[in-house]
C-alpha cells in the first residue's frame, strides 16, 4: 500500500491490527505443569521445545500436522524422560484447552461499526475451528493467519498484508501485540504500536476511537 494516496480521516486510526494468542486467547497448561512436575523437569520445559523455532516454525507456516507437532516434540523430551512421558507431555501441550479473556474481547467488539479490526497471528491451519469454539467468528473483520499466508510475525510481509485487507495504510494502523518484537516491527514499518501487557493496555489504545462508544457492562 505504499503508492496509496493519503485519504483525510477524522478517525485516530483506520484500522486496528490485533494479536491473538496472549492478547485475546490463553492456553490452560495446569495439565502439562502437572505431568512436568512428576517426570522432575522444570515447569515451562515442554513450553519452551514446542515453542523453539524448529518445532513450531514449521507448524505456524502450515508445513505440519498437530500430530507432527507432537511427535516432534515429543522426540526432543525423549532424551529427557521416557518415551511414554514425552508422548503424555506433547500431547498435553498440543491439546491444551484454551479460552478468550471476555474483558478484551469486549473492548474490540466496541471497534465493530467503527473501525476495521484485523486479527494478525502466528497461528495453526486449525484456528477457524478455534475461533468457532470461542465464539469469535465475527470479532473480526479479516483474520491474517500464518499458516494460511506463509508468513510469520515479524516478517513485514505479514504486517502489509493485514493492512492491505481493510485497505488501509500501515502509518494508519494501531497494532497490538504482547511480543516486543512483532510490536518493534510494526512500528518500523510505520503503525503505531502497543506492547500488550493488561486490558487497560488496550483500553488507553483504543481510546480515541471508542470515545463515543457506550460503556462496557
Amino acid at each position: 500500500m505504499a503508492n496509496t494516496p493519503a485519504v483525510p480521516s477524522d478517525r485516530a486510526f483506520d484500522a486496528v491490527l490485533c494479536d491473538l494468542d496472549g492478547v485475546i486467547r490463553f492456553f490452560d497448561h495446569s495439565v502439562v505443569t502437572r505431568l512436568e512436575r512428576e517426570a522432575g523437569l522444570p515447569e515451562g520445559t515442554t513450553a519452551a521445545v514446542g515453542f523453539a523455532p524448529e518445532h513450531d516454525e514449521p507448524l505456524l507456516l502450515g508445513r505440519i500436522t498437530r500430530a507432527q507437532w507432537a511427535e516432534s516434540i515429543a522426540g526432543a523430551l525423549a532424551s529427557r524422560v521416557p518415551r511414554p512421558r514425552a508422548e503424555a507431555l506433547a500431547t498435553a501441550f498440543t491439546e491444551a484447552d484454551f479460552w478468550a479473556d471476555e474483558q478484551v474481547v469486549g473492548v474490540l467488539r466496541l471497534l465493530q461499526g467503527r473501525c476495521p479490526l484485523v486479527l494478525v497471528t502466528n497461528a495453526t491451519v486449525w484456528l477457524d475451528g478455534d475461533l468457532t469454539a470461542m465464539g469469535l467468528t465475527d470479532l473480526a473483520t479479516s483474520v491474517v493467519n500464518s499458516s494460511l499466508v506463509g508468513m510469520v510475525k515479524p516478517d513485514p510481509g505479514i504486517y502489509r498484508l493485514a493492512a492491505e485487507r481493510v485497505g488501509a495504510r500501515l502509518d494508519r494502523c494501531l497494532f497490538v501485540d504482547d511480543r516486543s518484537e512483532n510490536v518493534d516491527a510494526a512500528i518500523a514499518l510505520g503503525a503505531t504500536g502497543v506492547l500488550y501487557r493488561e486490558v487497560a493496555d488496550l483500553e488507553q489504545a483504543l481510546a480515541p476511537l471508542l470515545r463515543d462508544a457506550p460503556s462496557r457492562p
